[in-house]
């Protein structure tokens, strides 16, 4: 059985984001490597290491092998929602995050419990910069609690910072 025309269509253009994030991730890695002193200070908050445009990439690449990047590309999908200006592109964008994410069955479902998801259904109803917050506000919490630690105990990122044990250093050879 055939796939319908549009369906093939959106897969078509899904599969080219994803390439082209991928792309841009690699680049960035292979490019201006933060000092390890740096990429220490990742390990002291869940924030700080959000709030650093390598650490976000190297923590998506683990994700990445962890398939569980939905998490963190919601989150940033809030982050970038909240600076828009535009009501009609708030509603649009609002609704175009919910689908991809929110929504039982999304391509990128987040796990999220039913009161969150309901709430933040509703608040698409009157949408404003804050529609998003309880949801990304758990997901962030998820994160923190459970990839997160995982990713600090991790060869990517011991190896980022100088901490790589001596036997997975011979590994790597």
């Amino acid at each position: 059985m055939e796939e319908p025309a549009g369906r093939l269509v959106l897969k078509k253009k899904k599969d080219h984001e994803r390439r082209s994030r991928a792309r841009k991730m690699d680049k960035m890695l292979k490019s201006a490597r933060p000092p390890a002193e740096e990429a220490l200070q990742w390990g002291e908050s869940f924030d700080q290491l959000l709030a650093h445009k390598y650490g976000v990439a190297v923590f998506r690449a683990f994700l990445q092998t962890e398939f569980s990047e939905e998490n963190l590309d919601f989150w940033l999908c809030c982050e970038d929602f909240k600076q828009i200006k535009s009501q009609s592109k708030l509603v649009s964008h609002a609704n175009k995050i919910f689908a991809e994410h929110i929504s039982i069955q999304a391509c990128k479902e987040v796990n999220l419990d039913s009161f969150t998801r309901e709430q933040t259904r509703e608040n698409l109803e009157n949408v404003t910069v804050s529609c998003f917050d309880l949801a990304q506000s758990r997901i962030c919490g998820l994160m923190e609690r459970d990839s997160y630690p995982r990713f600090l105990r991790s060869d990517l990122y011991m190896e980022l910072t100088n901490q790589m044990r001596p036997s997975s250093m011979s590994d790597l050879s």
